[in-house]
């Protein structure tokens, strides 16, 4: 007799975003690209499901899909837990190592309740460190100065190695800079009242070309910040002298979702290649997670995201473009719906992408759900209204064990009209939405599938979709 296949649930390993087979993740650290291999360092507990015993778990990849776990490459001591940090490739030998890389993280003591920043090398392409014995290289006798992104500035200014780090609680980025990576100069400090209230975490400073001229972005996540409902990631375009970050405009959020913090991009890339990483989970709610009893474990990583700013109106904006292997089409519909709810003939699978095509016509609005049941009940419900060129994420229809704030809506601003192209990536228990050729996106957990329909419904009006649905080949 062969038994029924098990259904799926919370906690389940993705198939195409990192997640440890154990334990608990979050921040994305030391993102490197070296010797051909992409390699995502991230906060780890060693020891349970819940955060805790900060240590740096280790996993590379070929293409960015595709992952092997490593053994803990910076376990906690009893001394201090490994916070958040970057890695660079050290080729020249500047800190006095040898060729090797290079590790910077916050040494965070809570017995002192105190943040310094350390540092570790490698000569083995990052498998094993040796911790430098004159840590830490860079004090402020703060307890909230941590998350050290390293980078080489070459300019007019000249060619050294600049820090990238934050007083959290004081809501400041703080610029150093250094000739042999391990003596610090305070180049100058960065604010930005017009955020509001919440801490800074998890700076990172980089150039981009646009239109054939330089122009540096900078990436900060906000933590307990009214501004992003709670936890979530905002950017500036400007100018970096080397000294000074100047922004051009005001700050833009990198996404709209509630499930996209801590985002950091690799070291190491070829010019203009920049690809960013971010933990997919919100701290309101993210030790609360159901897990899996037979394998516990907490926190995934979004899918890798190709960087570049496009000039929008006299405003430069970042346009994120998902990093995927082959896919192959499964499936391909089209459908109409006048007021009605309308099964479109597709299956969704658990894991896919799902590339939907609206025209409203004359109609206020859409309503797609996404891995109903049989009975078009359940799954996630994705809105657009074209008046406001606003989309709405619906995920309250998961079960009575996420906890009551996990239900809260969310919405993604577009640029509006009749029409929408949504790209949407979908892996078990999570959903990444680009619209706009990437400049809107949206990210968000979701529950496991109800079944595999998707439905359409138009609101005040004929709305027509075209769905195509298509799987990662390997």
């Amino acid at each position: 007799m062969t038994s029924a296949p098990r259904q799926p649930i919370f906690g389940d390993l993705p198939q195409v975003h990192f997640s440890p087979r154990r334990n608990w993740l979050n921040d994305p650290n030391g993102l490197v690209f070296h010797d051909g291999e992409y390699h995502l360092y991230y906060q780890y507990n060693p020891e349970g499901y819940d955060h805790g015993y900060m240590s740096w778990g280790h996993a590379s990849s070929a293409d960015l899909v595709t992952w092997r776990e490593h053994p803990v490459a910076l376990p906690y001591t009893d001394e201090a837990e490994v916070y958040s940090g970057s890695i660079v490739w050290d080729g020249e030998g500047d800190a006095g190592f040898g060729p090797a890389l290079v590790a910077f993280y916050t040494a965070h003591s809570s017995v002192r309740r105190h943040q310094a920043q350390s540092v570790a090398y490698s000569h083995d392409g990052g498998l094993t460190w040796t911790q430098y014995e004159g840590n830490p290289v860079l004090d402020r006798d703060s307890g909230d100065f941590r998350d050290p992104k390293v980078l080489r500035y070459s300019g007019p200014a000249g060619d050294y190695w600049v820090m990238s780090a934050v007083e959290a609680v004081a809501q400041r980025v703080v610029f150093y800079r250094s000739s042999n990576l391990l003596d610090w100069e305070l180049l100058s400090e960065f604010a930005a009242p017009q955020v509001g209230d919440g801490i800074w975490e998890c700076p990172d400073l980089f150039p981009l070309f646009v239109d054939g001229e330089e122009r540096w972005v900078l990436i900060i996540s906000l933590g307990m910040a009214p501004l992003v409902g709670g936890f979530g990631t905002i950017y500036f375009v400007g100018s970096f002298d080397g000294a000074t970050f100047v922004p051009e405009g005001d700050f833009r959020l990198l996404d709209h979702g509630r499930d996209n913090y801590a985002g950091v991009t690799f070291y190491g890339l070829p010019d203009q290649d920049r690809t960013l990483i971010a933990w997919m989970a919100n701290w309101i709610y993210a030790r609360e997670l159901p897990v899996n009893a037979d394998e516990p474990r907490r926190g995934s990583m979004t899918l890798a995201r190709r960087l570049s700013l496009v000039d929008v109106d006299g405003s430069y904006m970042l346009r994120q473009v998902p990093v995927m292997t082959e896919c192959a089409v499964v499936g391909q519909a089209d459908a109409v719906s006048a007021g009605e709810p309308v099964r479109v003939p597709v299956s969704v699978p658990a894991c896919c992408r799902i590339d939907l095509a609206i025209d409203l016509g004359d109609a206020d609005g859409a309503r797609i759900r996404l891995r109903h049941d049989d009975a078009g009940a359940g799954g996630v419900v994705l809105g657009y209204t074209g008046a406001l060129g606003e989309v709405t994420l619906d995920r309250s229809a998961v079960g009575a064990e996420f906890p009551s704030n996990f239900r809260a809506g969310q919405s993604m601003p577009t640029f509006g009209g009749t029409k929408l192209a949504l790209a949407l990536w979908l892996d078990l228990t999570s959903i990444e939405a680009f619209a706009d050729d990437g400049i809107a996106t949206l990210t968000s957990l979701i529950g496991v599938p109800d079944g595999d329909g998707l439905t359409v419904e138009g609101i005040g009006g004929e709305v027509a979709v075209s769905v195509t649905v298509s799987v990662p080949v390997s």
